[in-house]
């Protein structure tokens, strides 16, 4: 295994592994602390499904692929085993793990957030999770994903979570709530897309990284999942695409010669997880031909290094704290908790691709700040696509 794969190997599992080990022996809420706003005190309710739905969804396309190293393969082997645990444990009736997807137990919305960030990890990661799920753990997580119906969705990027809930149990079951899927994909395509790869986080338009952390990459499950039962949504899937693609290439644009990134706009202590959709864009080989995947490897080596090696960003007992480089609390907003701090790990998805894809077996090559900031030359960032 190359040293920058072995890099991004352990900062994934460093990050996971707390999480997903005591929940696969049903201490979880026993061993993971809860650090939040002050005021905050009903973030019990919902960051456990945040920790393991999110890490989950990070995790994924690695647990899907096998591994060509041994090592790598018998870590793969082991964390999915641990995973799959850590399934059966969050929706069984008696586990002292059991999270809450809107069972009645606790108010708020919150669990549709996470039960989809659960949903895309299964979706992204189908053969070996669902089949090492037991009838009756299916059955639970049916269930569970069903509980999440009895919410309404407010008005912006939470309709995909509905909708990615939904393309899990069409995967399931056969069928699903197309209304829920069509709403959040007609919103999106028709009336929410502003233009350049960008969308609305609803009607309004806010200065974040929201295009990556949900509306990309989540509208790209749901059409990957669902496009084939309906014509009209085959008929908006490639150009989703493109948009996306063109997002992924802001985003590489971001990033500076030292791995820093602009700490713009809600929910930055996601860190490294403003990258996602940049991440999911290279794991599928769908980069712009302006940037390599050498390249993107090496910027996004440089943001794990800026985000993930800074001292305080673990506590003691190795759970995230709330910062972006460190441990920065003021950074958390009210809904902010260690639980969402895992969707950092989405960052990693190109762990899916083998050692031997030109991501990670190409030469180290610069990206573009680190052109532009040294001097060279280089052609001008805008709009080369009118029509997307």
């Amino acid at each position: 295994m190359n040293l920058t794969r072995k890099y991004w190997l352990h900062q994934l599992l460093q990050t996971t592994e707390p999480v997903l080990r005591p929940l696969s022996e049903g201490k979880l809420r026993e061993q993971m602390p809860i650090e939040s706003h002050p005021g905050m005190n009903d973030r019990a309710d919902y960051t456990y499904l945040e920790a393991f739905g999110r890490s989950l969804a990070g995790l994924a396309p690695w647990l899907a692929a096998q591994a060509q190293d041994p090592a790598e393969e018998a870590d793969r082997r082991r964390v999915l085993a641990l995973a799959a645990r850590g399934l059966e444990r969050a929706v069984h009736p008696d586990s002292p793990d059991k999270m809450n997807f809107l069972d009645g137990t606790c108010r708020g919305n919150q669990p549709i957030v996470d039960a989809a960030f659960l949903a895309l990890g299964l979706l992204r990661a189908w053969e070996p999770l669902w089949t090492a799920c037991d009838a009756d753990t299916q059955a639970n997580l049916i269930t569970a994903m069903k509980a999440t119906r009895s919410e309404k969705a407010p008005y912006n990027n939470w309709l995909l979570f509905s909708a990615v809930i939904e393309a899990f149990l069409y995967r399931a079951e056969g069928n699903c709530d197309t209304m829920r899927v069509d709403f959040a994909i007609k919103e999106f395509t028709q009336h929410w897309y502003l233009g350049d790869g960008q969308y609305g986080d609803g009607t309004l338009y806010a200065f974040n990284y929201y295009n990556s952390y949900v509306i990309h990459p989540m509208l790209m499950a749901v059409l990957d999942t669902l496009s084939p039962l309906y014509t009209d949504w085959q008929a908006v899937q490639a150009a989703t695409f493109q948009r996306a693609a063109r997002y992924a290439q802001q985003l590489e644009n971001l990033i500076a010669p030292d791995g820093s990134f602009p700490a713009i706009g809600r929910s930055i202590t996601y860190r490294m997880g403003a990258f996602h959709l940049l991440a999911d864009i290279a794991l599928r080989h769908l980069l712009p031909q302006s940037i390599s995947p050498a390249s993107v490897r090496c910027a996004m080596t440089a943001v794990l290094h800026r985000c993930m090696d800074a001292p305080g960003t673990f506590d003691k007992n190795h759970f995230l704290t709330i910062g972006l480089c460190g441990h920065q609390p003021g950074l958390g907003e009210p809904y902010i908790s260690t639980g969402s701090l895992y969707l950092c790990t989405s960052a990693l998805l190109p762990l899916g691709l083998p050692e031997s894809d030109p991501f990670w077996s190409g030469a180290d090559e610069p990206w573009s700040g680190v052109k532009i900031w040294s001097g060279q030359d280089y052609p001008a960032d805008h709009l080369r696509f009118p029509h997307i």
